[in-house]
């Protein structure tokens, strides 16, 4: 099949697909749609065309109208319902002890692998720690890294407060996985130049989405660092060959619920 296809019988030569083509590799003024010169070539797959066409008359060579997900008007949120789901996210670190589902914590994957990447490169991969034994030697992994990072590089360890989470750790308090069941880690090559940013944007995806099907998450950030740098982490996590992580999440069940958005300092905006 060439690029794309389009069905004549459904085509309004609207030119929507024309104008929402990032690449602008679609052709066609009061005509049929056609591919550009170059399409094949410049094409990034994002799925713009087949997601615009009011009548589902074109068809991607990756995706039909048919594969694709019909947007439905009664689950869109109200401009109040999306307001307070994203000001009342909270970042939760009290969990109960009881695991996620695992079908759960795929969906929950799925959902935010629909994050937007550069170029349309989807650059995420995804480690699921689900086992709860395993996110605890992970927190101890952390907790060397911490007390060697004390040792060797004192003023980085009193910075992002190092010293405080070593001593709660000694008094049985876990403060780098808050004794969450699970961690989700992103991934990917680090020579990939889309990597850092598609990795932090599927993140929070995944923490609105935890949100949105009861659960809680926050960023692991402790994980994420000592996963770059500590060579007994990097082999336990046993990512994939010149792979590195950039970015870590508690996933889990909330010990307590949340009645109230608490106050922020008012944005700092300058306008041009």
């Amino acid at each position: 099949m060439s690029l794309f296809v389009v069905d004549t019988s459904k085509c309004k030569k609207d030119n929507i697909c024309v104008a929402v083509c990032p690449m602008g590799i679609i052709e066609g003024v009061d005509s049929v749609p056609r591919p550009a010169e170059n399409a094949e070539e410049l094409c990034v797959s994002c799925g713009h065309c087949v997601a615009a066409c009011p009548t589902g008359a074109l068809s991607h060579r990756d995706m039909t109208p048919e594969q694709c997900t019909t947007i439905k008007p009664e689950l869109s949120l109200a401009a109040g319902q999306a307001e307070q789901f994203l000001r009342g996210r909270r970042s939760i670190r009290a969990y109960r002890s009881d695991p996620v589902d695992q079908a759960l914590l795929a969906r929950l994957v799925e959902i935010a692998s629909a994050g937007p990447s550069g170029h349309n490169t989807q650059p995420v991969e995804w480690l699921v720690i689900r086992d709860t034994s395993a996110v605890k030697r992970i927190a101890g992994m952390v907790i060397d890294w911490m007390r060697f990072m004390i040792r060797e590089k004192p003023d980085f360890a009193k910075a992002i407060l190092l010293e405080h989470v070593v001593s709660k750790w000694d008094q049985g308090i876990d403060a780098v996985c808050r004794s969450a069941p699970h961690v989700v880690l992103t991934h990917a090559h680090k020579d990939n130049m889309m990597a850092s940013s598609a990795c932090t944007i599927a993140l929070a995806h995944l923490e609105l989405a935890a949100q949105a099907k009861g659960l809680g998450a926050c960023w692991a950030g402790y994980v994420d660092v000592a996963a770059r740098y500590w060579p007994p982490l990097q082999k336990e996590l046993g990512l994939p060959e010149g792979h590195t992580s950039y970015g870590a999440m508690m996933v889990g069940y909330s010990k307590y619920k949340y009645y109230r958005i608490p106050l922020r300092r008012q944005a700092r905006i300058s306008w041009k």
